[in-house]
């Protein structure tokens, strides 16, 4: 009695596991790294539009790769519980989370670099910055009025508009346009609004840091899933190899599945040659 034979090795781009749970082990794995981005791409979108729309005159981008992560982390979510078009699913969620770590790492020097240069905290926290507000009834951008401020061998008056938020320490009497950090503040509705400014802004840098990490550790994770298929979902389609079986008595090699059997070869009579003469 012969053995079986073993079975074909799979080759190609799907990588057979063994089914002691290591395919739902990676599952587990791709899904927990996945859910946690798309975390923390909401908390960057919050987070960003929050500062973008804290003031009129600051802006910020810190929430566009909130979007990008948040798409690609929801394409992954989705092609991970695939069983057709899988692979097709997760590259496309593998390229949208590239682009979106390239953009934390953009947004996250560009709000920090905003945040330590171009805001000053010092004056709001020893409360000396001041706000102005027309009243009732006028829009910011419509009603100015000017304040005087007070330098160390002079002063100067600065207009202002209502609802906002001024700093006459960082304000330059002699060249406005020198001075490195802002030093008024529109459309807010108290000097507190651009301390929370502020700290968002910090905020938004560190979680764009986190996506930016997070991200390339995702992408690799599916990128290595992607690839995988549970032993039970591989449909083996092509024929059985040919059973090679020896027969001592004959001397000779049969191929089963080649050749068709003796009962099918039909037999013809035999008749005898003519002799040609010499």
């Amino acid at each position: 009695m012969m053995a079986p034979p073993p079975a074909p090795a799979v080759s190609g781009p799907l990588a057979v596991l063994d089914p002691t749970g290591q395919f739902a082990k990676r599952k587990k794995t791709s899904l927990w790294f996945t859910v946690s981005l798309l975390v923390v791409s909401v908390f960057i979108l919050t987070i960003g539009l929050a500062a973008t729309t804290r003031t009129e005159n600051v802006t910020v981008g810190g929430y566009y790769p909130g979007i990008v992560l948040g798409f690609g982390s929801f394409l992954g979510i989705v092609g991970i519980h695939l069983v057709e078009n899988r692979r097709q699913m997760l590259v496309a969620s593998i390229v949208f989370i590239s682009f979106g770590v390239v953009a934390a790492f953009c947004c996250a020097i560009v709000d920090g670099v905003f945040a330590a240069r171009h805001i000053e905290p010092r004056p709001l926290h020893n409360k000396r910055c001041q706000f102005y507000s027309s009243g009732i009834g006028f829009l910011y951008d419509a009603y100015q009025t000017e304040v005087t401020c007070y330098t160390l061998n002079s002063k100067c008056q600065l207009k202002v508009k209502s609802n906002t938020c001024y700093c006459c320490d960082l304000y330059n009497c002699e060249n406005s346009e020198q001075s490195s950090s802002y030093y008024e503040f529109l459309g807010v509705s108290s000097c507190q609004d651009v301390v929370h400014l502020y700290k968002l802004l910090w905020s938004s840098t560190v979680l764009n840091i986190i996506g930016l990490f997070l991200g390339i550790i995702t992408a690799a994770i599916l990128g290595a899933f992607k690839d995988m298929v549970p032993l039970s979902q591989i449909a083996f389609s092509a024929a059985p190899p040919p059973q090679i079986l020896y027969n001592p008595a004959q001397q000779i090699l049969t191929y089963t599945g080649f050749c068709p059997s003796a009962a099918t070869i039909s037999t013809y009579p035999s008749y005898p040659l003519p002799l040609q003469a010499l």
